[in-house]
């Protein structure tokens, strides 16, 4: 299929459009990027993803895919031929998208509440952030990434945590990784923070913590 028309709609911080980027250029695929500014959207983004109003979105030859998780899928279906993100075998593929949707219903949803509380429920939000990411732990079983020798689909949907948890931990003030009961994470968090595609397009860290430590603090005076 034609690579005309694919636009990527994203923010420079966005860790689920990062998802993406790191996706496409693992495919090969050339793309246009537009740059959101989510307080001041603009009509192209509003027109393409209507209901949620937010990024990522890929257009692809006037057809509009909005969700990461969603996007990851369709990108390996165009461009079949070459890197493949998804398993071929089908309960390989099932097993895969379990774990993708363990991590963004399981393990994020619990660690960013952890980031936005304090005191007792901060502590109570970091209990179970960390038993999810035990079963994580567990599962990544001393490989170099999630499917053996190279990156695929579950590295890119837990690439939110190899870029992003160190980060929250210096903001809130709280540590989730330690190497006595994560080693395996931790070490496939090295491995994947070095992978070019990765490591090229990551935004600035201490920019990042400028912008996270402002987003905490207005929720926190917020509630």
């Amino acid at each position: 299929m034609s690579e005309s028309g694919v636009k990527l709609f994203q923010t420079w911080s966005s860790p689920l459009a990062l998802r993406v980027v790191s996706a496409l250029k693992l495919k090969g695929v050339k793309y246009e990027t537009i740059l959101e500014d989510l307080a001041n959207k603009i009509p192209s983004l509003l027109q393409y993803n209507p209901i949620h109003k937010k990024v990522p979105v890929l257009v692809h030859g006037g057809n509009t895919m909005v969700e990461s998780l969603v996007i990851l899928e369709y990108i390996d279906e165009p461009w079949a031929v070459g890197y493949r993100l998804l398993p071929e075998d089908p309960y390989e593929r099932s097993v895969t998208r379990f774990w993708a949707k363990f991590g963004d219903d399981r393990v994020f949803v619990s660690v960013w509440r952890a980031f936005f509380k304090e005191g007792k429920e901060q502590e109570e939000a970091l209990l179970l952030a960390l038993n999810n990411l035990r079963f994580v732990e567990e599962h990544i079983k001393r490989k170099r990434f999630f499917r053996g020798d190279e990156i695929g689909f579950i590295d890119l949907i837990f690439g939110c945590v190899a870029n992003l948890l160190s980060i929250l931990e210096e903001v809130a003030k709280v540590k989730i990784l330690d190497p006595q009961t994560f080693p395996l994470l931790l070490a496939w968090i090295e491995v994947f923070s070095e992978v070019p595609v990765v490591k090229e397009n990551w935004p600035p860290r201490e920019k990042m913590i400028v912008k996270f430590k402002a987003i905490r603090e207005y929720y926190l005076a917020s509630n």
